[in-house]
């Protein structure tokens, strides 16, 4: 691969996965870098190919996606590497060396995370380690391989420092023109990186250079004040892609639609796409669709702000059946398949064993409450969850039932809530729903937590995954009744009662429209009358509840006030 005259999109942190490295490609970058991904976790990964998709899939022992590419990056795409050991690092780089085009050593992030786990901006530090790590991957594997630095203290240092790792054999030099202690804010340092570009004799990216590029045109001359041989564009490319196009700039509403219409075909992370997108909007954030994709929960949420929902909703159900069938067949070293077990009642029931780790997802969702949205969005009754409880080891084991099927993750677990969590991931792998968990936000660290300080955190975490579901589960039946009555100007109100009390009756007003029901309502989906008095009436689904008591309303005069 030639590294000389080329546009490169830089590697960041929850932006540069498949959606946007392909967005990247079609406005003209040469090469594309992956998020970084610690050799820890590829290391816990298994090589699918995933014929739904049409990718190629490394998934970790707990079915967390590590890393995804596609034929239409082949070739083009680079994968970056955080690493602190030579041997590690190459075992992890040779479990990818066929699907990508080149590997890059990541030695320059000055994260707190990556410096803690010695790797980053820490190896700058350690100039043998950074050699023993390179020659070991320019000796062991058959494709590229670069590293990315930050500049040092002193120039010298930083000389000195190209100059070892260009005697490593590698194909070229990335560097951003800012130390280890500089930050955005600060000038990125053009002139060093020049000097450094003109004592070596591989290619050397440039990198920093966001703050100075507004359009395409101020890329080249960012190339010509570092005299590199290429350019590498992280933020700029963050809030504008487009910035990579000869042809000018886009309108960032089409670049943000361009975005989703990858993010929905390669099944991409809801909160990985949200962040994307906020990034791309982030001087309208105040705007009316900014406001709504804060609020947003869900990737389809997201789509429905640019009316991309039938686009999305299309996709699932196309993929669904596809997802399904292939994960039921899958044989994975390592990866127990679900299986369809019977109980001791005799009744079948989905297993997996599987456990719950808060960490895999975002702070504002988790399997139960994506299942729940689900069923909601396709008018399912809520799923019902059963806990059995181990006395002798004080563990929960679940099981769900959903559409009157049963599924079960067999692995017990001493909270109640993350055993419900983890029947909700099987039932949701099994109907080919994505769980929506994360995969590279953050490296995976292990926690230096006493036994009661670890029963702690367990704690606030089940707390807090509670107190969302609650939460998301107000709003998906709130959002769900305005989408199916667009013409509601506030939500139906129903009256509970016990089944002893009177008929009570109740209806709001909404403009020419009276909700009416006429049936008892509990967990089960009913149908609610819609009069219009100008077309006749017509029957919509009634938002099932998932908990409560039974509903009860009955037709009522329109001038009537509504019961409270």
């Amino acid at each position: 691969m030639d590294y000389r005259d080329k546009l490169v999109l830089a590697p960041m942190v929850r932006v540069c996965t498949l959606p946007m490295r392909l967005l990247a490609l079609d406005y003209g970058a040469d090469l594309v870098y992956c998020e970084e991904i610690i050799d820890f976790k590829m290391l816990r990964t298994k090589r699918i190919e995933n014929n739904v998709l049409g990718t190629v899939d490394f998934i970790t022992d707990d079915g967390t996606l590590a890393f995804r590419t596609c034929a239409k990056e082949k070739g083009k795409v680079v994968f970056q590497l955080g690493t602190a050991d030579p041997q590690r690092a190459l075992q992890a780089a040779k479990l990818v060396e066929k699907d990508v085009a080149a590997i890059d050593v990541n030695m320059g992030c000055p994260k707190e995370f990556s410096i803690r786990g010695g790797m980053g901006a820490a190896l700058l530090k350690q100039p043998q380690k950074v050699k023993e790590i390179l020659t070991a991957l320019v000796q062991g594997l058959s494709i590229p391989v670069t590293c990315k630095i930050r500049l040092l203290p002193t120039l010298e240092e930083t000389l000195s420092l190209a100059k070892l790792i260009e005697g490593t054999g590698i194909s070229a030099l990335g560097l951003h023109g800012r130390t280890q202690r500089e930050r955005n804010q600060h000038q990125n340092h053009n002139d060093l990186i020049k000097v450094i570009a003109q004592n070596l004799t591989i290619p050397v990216i440039a990198n920093g250079g966001s703050r100075e590029i507004k359009r395409f045109e101020d890329i080249a001359k960012f190339r010509d004040e570092t005299g590199a041989s290429s350019v590498m564009l992280a933020r700029a490319v963050q809030w504008n892609p487009s910035i990579l196009r000869r042809e000018g700039l886009l309108p960032i509403h089409s670049i943000i639609k361009a975005y989703l219409k990858y993010a929905i075909d390669y099944d991409s992370v809801s909160m990985n796409a949200k962040y994307c997108v906020q990034q791309l909007l982030r001087e309208e954030l105040e705007t009316p669709p900014g406001k709504a994709l804060l609020a947003a929960g869900s990737l389809r949420q997201i789509c429905d702000i640019w009316r991309m929902a039938e686009y999305y909703d299309e996709a699932q159900l196309s993929q669904s059946k596809a997802k399904t069938d292939l994960k039921r067949s899958l044989e994975i070293d390592g990866i127990e398949c679900i299986k369809k077990k019977k109980l001791e009642d005799g009744t079948e029931v989905y297993d997996l064993e599987l456990k719950y780790n808060r960490r895999n997802y975002g702070p504002k969702t988790s399997p139960k409450m994506i299942l729940y949205q689900w069923a909601m969005l396709h008018k399912f009754p809520a799923p019902k969850y059963s806990v059995e409880f181990d006395k002798e080891f004080k563990t929960y084991c679940a099981t769900l039932t959903f559409n009157d099927v049963k599924y079960r993750s067999s692995a017990w677990d001493k909270s109640k809530k993350f055993a419900e969590q983890a029947t909700a991931t099987v039932c949701l792998q099994v109907l080919g729903i994505s769980d929506d968990r994360l995969s590279n936000s953050v490296p995976e660290l292990p926690p230096n937590l006493s036994p009661g300080q670890q029963d702690l955190a367990d704690k606030q975490s089940e707390e807090r995954t509670e107190t969302e579901s609650t939460k998301l589960q107000s709003a998906v039946v709130e959002d769900t009744l305005m989408n199916q009555h667009s013409h509601v100007e506030s939500v139906n109100r129903h009256t509970p009662v016990n089944s002893n009390s009177p008929k009570t009756t109740c209806a709001q007003k909404h403009g020419d429209f009276v909700h009416e029901q006429s049936v008892d309502m509990t967990c089960d989906t009913d149908q609610c009358v819609t009069i219009d008095s100008n077309s006749g009436s017509r029957t919509l689904p009634l938002v099932p509840m998932s908990v409560g008591p039974t509903y009860k309303c009955s037709v009522t005069d329109p001038n009537q006030p509504s019961a409270s």
